[in-house]
């Protein structure tokens, strides 16, 4: 059976009935503008804040009525041991003091990405197995509600085999909201395809090998901001297209944020509402057809914040057993990172030479 055709139970569930409590590490603008709205939203009791700026950590506690706040890992981990989820939303700089640091056999989930490069999720994910660490990584687009309703009309044989799946972007990024991407010596790949690459692997598995280009802008410090790839699927007559281009910067009109799920009997697509006019955002929209005609399917919610409801909660019941399987595991992203580091050698050796 193809994997899109049975999508593993933890994408279409809802909340977990009997959560653990939750300590945020690191007291940026994801916790507040998605972490944190999302336990909030769906009833997820949240333990602590932590952050070395222990300003900040009392400012996001306040806001959103949390008792606790620690300054650092260790004063954390002595307070709550391993009866919590951590939640660890900071850079991947950061992820291996904080994993040696969490007692052996807790349950966390990391920020995404898993890592800069493969080596180096690899080392994490080295250190999970070590300390017997439930570890996940936050990859919600997985889990963003209008990619949801695809997988349960793609699952249920709506547009029939799956023949085409393709990922649109082409925006305006404010890279200056992110001031820590301009030194990183990979950028576009880790910090942003990322998600759509991690997309594609939850719905379509790993490809058996891929080509790709990366590369920047001449005017601005980073070390890229337009990717494209071609992920192959040998024996599958399946196109699996991801374009990404953060530097359109001649207005809205032309602006795309989509993922399209073409197959032998209809179409599905999705907006990324989010990505237009970041961080204020559009409108998401889900559209189908079947060849009379496109139809909009109602969806509630978005991808920011209601998906980090989905990636807290698959952990949530995998660590108390309500679940017997956990898609976003350390061990599975690593398989996204290396795509990633795939695609990264792709690029760099310049694609297959002229006869």
């Amino acid at each position: 059976m193809l994997t899109e055709r049975e999508p593993d139970p933890a994408y279409l569930a809802g909340p977990p009935s009997d959560p653990l409590p939750i300590v945020v590490v690191g007291a940026g603008g994801i916790a507040r503008d998605a972490h944190l709205p999302a336990y909030r939203r769906a009833g997820l009791p949240v333990a602590a804040v932590v952050d070395v700026d222990t300003e900040r950590a009392a400012e996001l506690a306040d806001a959103f009525d949390i008792a606790i706040t620690h300054s650092g890992i260790e004063a954390a981990v002595a307070a709550h041991g391993s009866g919590v989820v951590y939640d660890v939303a900071v850079m991947p700089d950061a992820f291996a003091s904080i994993l040696e640091a969490l007692p052996d056999g807790a349950a966390v989930q990391l920020q995404k990405p898993l890592g800069y490069t493969y080596g180096q999720a690899r080392a994490l994910v080295d250190i999970v197995e070590r300390k017997r660490l439930t570890a996940a990584v936050n990859t919600q687009l997985r889990f963003a509600p209008h990619v949801a309703a695809a997988r349960r009309l793609i699952a249920d044989g709506v547009i029939g085999e799956l023949i085409d799946l393709e990922v649109l972007v082409r925006v305006e990024t404010r890279w200056e909201l992110f001031p820590s991407v301009f030194g990183l010596e990979r950028m576009e790949m880790p910090m942003h395809s990322v998600h759509y690459v991690d997309l594609v692997r939850s719905f379509v598995g790993d490809p058996s090998g891929v080509s790709a280009v990366t590369v920047p802008h001449p005017h601005k410090r980073l070390a890229s901001t337009r990717t494209a790839y071609l992920l192959h699927y040998a024996g599958r007559p399946l196109r699996v297209t991801i374009s990404t281009n953060h530097d359109h910067t001649f207005g809205s009109e032309h602006q795309e944020a989509a993922v399209l799920w073409h197959g032998t009997d209809g179409a599905i697509r999705t907006q990324l509402g989010l990505l237009l006019d970041y961080p204020r955002g559009g409108p998401d929209l889900l559209e189908v057809s079947t060849g009379t005609g496109w139809q909009t399917v109602d969806v509630e919610g978005s991808w920011f914040p209601d998906a980090f409801i989905g990636t807290m909660g698959a952990l949530q019941r995998y660590v108390t057993g309500a679940a017997t399987t956990l898609p976003t595991a350390a061990s599975d992203v690593l398989r996204t990172m290396a795509v990633l580091e795939a695609a990264h050698e792709a690029s760099r050796a310049g694609g297959h030479p002229l006869p």
